[in-house]
C-alpha cells in the first residue's frame, strides 16, 4: 500500500524535488536532475498535467503516465487519472500497461543482438529459418472495369522475403485487422490468426511454430520488398528470433534485455502479485462507441508475440529508449552496438518501397516519416505536422502507448495509456507538442 501511495499522482511534487523515498522506489529509472538544468522549464513542462486531466474529466481517457528524459536525466514523471475508474483506483507511475505494438521494437533489438552474434543476416530469407515461407504465393488485386469490381489472382514471389523485410513491414505480410486484400484477409482468418469480432492483435492461444506455419501458407498481400504494410512481420521475427537462438522469445528478451536493463515489470504476461497493478481502458470508446476489449495477460500465453504481447510500465521503457539514445547501452550494460543503434534508426524505405499509408500517417496521423528496423525514422525537420528532429524515431500500440527518442534535442520520452481509440493519434500528436515547447536552452 505505501508503495501505491508513493507512486501516485499526488507525490509528483515530490518526486520532481527528488525525495530520496520516491527515488528508491521508483527503481532508479534514470538519474533526476531539475528541468532547467538540462534546458527545459518546468513550468511549461507542467502544461502537460492539465492537458491531460481534461481529457480524463471529460471521459475520453480513463489515464495516463508520461515520463520525460533528457541528456540522460528524469524531469518529468506524472500519473493522470485512474488505473482502474471503474474500481476508482487512481493511476500511478508503476502501473502496468499492455504496450501492444510497441512490443515490435523490443523484438526488432532482439533480432539485432542476433545478428551481432553472427546467427542471423538481414539477407536471410525467411524460410533459412521458417521453412513454410518458402515458395510462396501473392494475391495480386486486378480491377475488373467491366463489373466494377476488384478480382484477385495468385502469382508466384518474384523473389522470397528477407529478415531485413520482416524488421521493416516490407516482407508482403499484412494484418488481417487492416489489409484490405480480400483473400488475405479471409486466410488470416481461416488460420485464426486474424479474429474477427473478438479481439484485435491477439495471438496468444496459438503457440509462435502455429502461428509461423499458417502466416507462412497464407497468401501475401505484395510482392516482397515492394510495398510498406504494417503487417505481423514482428510476430514472424520473434518465431525467427527463437528458431536461431533455441530459445522461446520471452526468455531470449529476459536474458540479453530485461535482466541487464532492469526492466523489472516488462514481460508477456502479469504474474499474480503484479495483477493488482494493471491499468484498464474504460468499457466503450466514446470516440467510437465501440467496447473497448483488450488482451487477456492474467496467463502465460502459448505465444510471446513479438508484435503485440508485451506488458511494461512507463519506467521500464524509458530505460530501453534510453538505452537506443545512448547508442545501445545503460548504466554500463551494453545491448547493441552504436554502428547497430546507427543503421536500426536510419530510414530503409528510401523511393524503391511505396507506402500507400506511411509509418507517419499510421501512427502520428501525418507525413513526415520513413521506417527503420523497428522503428519509424523522420526524415527531414519539416513535413510532419508535429515538432522533432530529423532522425528521431518512435513508435506506438493499439491500447494507445506512445515513446519517442530525438537524438538531436537528447530527448526520452514514453506515455502510457490504455485507450484503444481511434483517436490515440491525437495523444501522441499533443504529448509531442507539450514536450518540445517546454525545451529552452
Amino acid at each position: 500500500m505505501l508503495k501505491r501511495m508513493l507512486c501516485s499522482a499526488a507525490f509528483v511534487g515530490a518526486l520532481v524535488l527528488f525525495a530520496p523515498a520516491l527515488r528508491a522506489d521508483m527503481g532508479t529509472a534514470l538519474p533526476q536532475a531539475a528541468a532547467e538544468q538540462v534546458g527545459m522549464s518546468k513550468q511549461k513542462l507542467d502544461r502537460i498535467r492539465p492537458a491531460l486531466q481534461r481529457e480524463v474529466d471529460e471521459g475520453k481517457l480513463a489515464g495516463t503516465v508520461v515520463m520525460v528524459a533528457r541528456k540522460g536525466k528524469l524531469v518529468y514523471a506524472d500519473a493522470v487519472g485512474f488505473q482502474d475508474k471503474a474500481e476508482s483506483k487512481p493511476m500511478a507511475l508503476d502501473s502496468v500497461f499492455r504496450i501492444y505494438s510497441m512490443t515490435k521494437p523490443l523484438v526488432s533489438v532482439a533480432a539485432m543482438m542476433l545478428v551481432e552474434d553472427g546467427k542471423i543476416q538481414l539477407t536471410d530469407p525467411i524460410s533459412k529459418f521458417l521453412p513454410a515461407f518458402k515458395n510462396q504465393q501473392v494475391s495480386v488485386a486486378r480491377a475488373d472495369a467491366q463489373f466494377a469490381r476488384v478480382t484477385y489472382t495468385a502469382v508466384p514471389a518474384d523473389r522470397e522475403a528477407t529478415v531485413q523485410d520482416l524488421l521493416r513491414h516490407t516482407a508482403g505480410l499484412a494484418y488481417g485487422e487492416i489489409t484490405v486484400n480480400a483473400p488475405v484477409k479471409a486466410a488470416y482468418g481461416a488460420a485464426g490468426v486474424h479474429l474477427p469480432n473478438a479481439r484485435d492483435f491477439d495471438s496468444r492461444d496459438m503457440t509462435s511454430a502455429e502461428q509461423a506455419e499458417r502466416v507462412g501458407k497464407a497468401p501475401l498481400a505484395h510482392q516482397p520488398g515492394r510495398v510498406w504494410e504494417y503487417s505481423l512481420a514482428s510476430d514472424i521475427l520473434g518465431r525467427v528470433v527463437e528458431a536461431a537462438s533455441g530459445k522461446r522469445l520471452g526468455e531470449f528478451l529476459d536474458e540479453r534485455m530485461f535482466k541487464p536493463l532492469r526492466m523489472t515489470d516488462t514481460a508477456f504476461w502479469v504474474p499474480v502479485d503484479k495483477m493488482a497493478r494493471l491499468a484498464q481502458p474504460l468499457p466503450v470508446d466514446l470516440a467510437s462507441g465501440q467496447p473497448n476489449k483488450l488482451i487477456d495477460v492474467s496467463a502465460q500465453p502459448k505465444n510471446d508475440s513479438g508484435g503485440a504481447g508485451a506488458v511494461s510500465t512507463a519506467r521500464d521503457y524509458l530505460r530501453f529508449a534510453q538505452m537506443m539514445l545512448n547508442g545501445g547501452q545503460l548504466d554500463g550494460e551494453r545491448v547493441l552496438s552504436r554502428t547497430t543503434v546507427a543503421l536500426m534508426t536510419s530510414d530503409h524505405l528510401g523511393t524503391h518501397i511505396s507506402a500507400p499509408v506511411t509509418p507517419g500517417e499510421l501512427g502520428l496521423g501525418t507525413l513526415g516519416y520513413g521506417f527503420g528496423l523497428g522503428f519509424a525514422v523522420r526524415l527531414a525537420p519539416g513535413i510532419a505536422a508535429v515538432p522533432g528532429s530529423q532522425g528521431d524515431y518512435m513508435w506506438a500500440g493499439y491500447a494507445g502507448t506512445y515513446f519517442w527518442v530525438d537524438p538531436k534535442e537528447e530527448l526520452a520520452v514514453v506515455y502510457m495509456s490504455q485507450a484503444p481509440s481511434p483517436i490515440r493519434a491525437h495523444y501522441r500528436r499533443l504529448i509531442r507538442q507539450l514536450v518540445y515547447q517546454a525545451i529552452v536552452d
